[in-house]
């Protein structure tokens, strides 16, 4: 019988823990929850003081969870361009770009960050959903020259606006160079990563992925705290304060594969996220060139909710939404994500919708856990539309 090192937490033998799992316990993590099968550090105490500090210093993050995806071979182009509705033929080696995986019906499978390391080798950074067998699966039936795998890689995120220090003391002046959603190749203290300018925060930051990340990952963590401790670094769990801010989806909650991309506003003006104009006959095309053209009839819009404060995460669990006209009638959707945002100093959120209700000061009445309150429909994202805060890099050393 094995022997929990950590009894502070109840282990279960079919759930894995992230490379980073016992270096990040030692952080105090106030709650796990599970995510690609494996436990997930949610907060460490605080999500509120976390947020404050994501945006005014410097984060490290386990996300460990966040399986790779691993496609090389001759095919491997043909058959990840095949995977999305986005044309990588506009996606350049050492480029990354945010994803749809769709199915046959125009659903989302899973929303990665892709990044292009060869003109043969991808990776799909997962979010939680199961793509590794579906790629596999599809791999075989159309008896396609790719080999596809899970790397024994683990990321990191390092965010916020003192990232970059940190990044410096790290890897050197010549990290800066690295643009917005691109990736390079780096060697720190004997390990060999991945570095990219991406991450779950629209702040400026970093992913760092390791190779030989179960052997390493311990490792990686203390040579990452050691580098932070001159910029008060802190570990932070994944700020969905910040993110439902910038108006980055999470795949379970917003996004499903009962959703199609339609709905959750990229394809009628996010021409780049699924172009049906490619030359790539892609899992979805005649479904998602259908929907195109004949519209849809429910859309993610976001909404300002009234009243108390409803939470730094409420992950779907105020279903119900009503007509403003018609309090107790009939549901006509449901909020999918909302916090209380101390910047914005208002509860935020997304909301599924019929088309009807989707017109900007729309009026509705949302369920929340302190009852029915009144919400409307507002722009979003909520803060940064053209996304100059994670490009202030390039502005700052023009």
């Amino acid at each position: 019988m094995a022997i929990n090192p950590n009894p502070g937490v109840l282990l279960y033998p079919r759930l894995r823990k992230s490379p980073f799992f016992y270096a990040s316990r030692r952080h105090g993590v106030g709650l796990y929850s599970v995510y690609n099968h494996t436990y997930h550090a949610r907060h460490y105490g605080d999500p509120v003081a976390e947020y404050w500090h994501l945006l005014e210093g410097v984060t490290l993050w386990d996300v460990g969870v966040e399986r790779q995806v691993e496609i090389t071979g001759p095919d491997a182009f043909e058959f990840t361009n095949m995977l999305v509705p986005r044309d990588l033929n506009k996606c350049k080696v050492g480029q990354c770009k945010y994803v749809f995986v769709t199915a046959e019906d125009g659903g989302i499978i899973n929303d990665p960050v892709l990044l292009r390391l060869g003109e043969n080798h991808f990776w799909l950074s997962l979010a939680d959903s199961d793509v590794l067998l579906w790629a596999k699966g599809l791999a075989h039936s159309l008896g396609m020259d790719v080999r596809i795998s899970e790397p024994d890689v683990g990321p990191v995120q390092i965010q916020g606006p003192k990232s970059r220090d940190v990044m410096v003391d790290l890897f050197g002046q010549s990290i800066l160079d690295v643009p917005y959603y691109y990736a390079v190749d780096r060697e720190l203290n004997g390990m060999q990563v991945v570095v990219s300018r991406t991450g779950y925060t629209a702040e400026l930051g970093y992913e760092i992925y390791l190779h030989n990340a179960s052997r390493d990952g311990v490792k990686l963590w203390d040579t990452i705290w050691e580098a932070g401790r001159p910029h008060d670094l802190r570990v932070i769990g994944p700020c969905h304060i910040r993110r439902i801010e910038a108006g980055i989806l999470s795949w379970g909650c917003d996004i499903t594969y009962d959703t199609n991309p339609f709905e959750v506003g990229y394809g009628f003006e996010a021409t780049w996220m699924v172009d049906l104009d490619q030359e790539a006959d892609f899992i979805g095309k005649q479904a998602l060139t259908r929907i195109k053209n004949e519209g849809v009839s429910r859309k993610l819009v976001g909404v300002e909710i009234g009243g108390p404060g409803v939470g730094s995460f409420n992950d779907g669990q105020m279903i119900d939404t009503f007509d403003v006209h018609d309090p107790h009638g009939l549901r006509i959707g449901e909020v999918t994500s909302a916090c209380y945002s101390p910047r914005l100093e208002r509860n935020i959120g997304y909301a599924m919708v019929p088309v009807a209700y989707q017109g900007i000061g729309t009026e509705l009445v949302v369920e929340t856990q302190h009852g029915r309150q009144d919400a409307v429909v507002v722009e979003k994202p909520f803060l940064d539309p053209s996304k100059s805060i994670p490009k202030r890099l390039e502005q700052a050393s023009a």
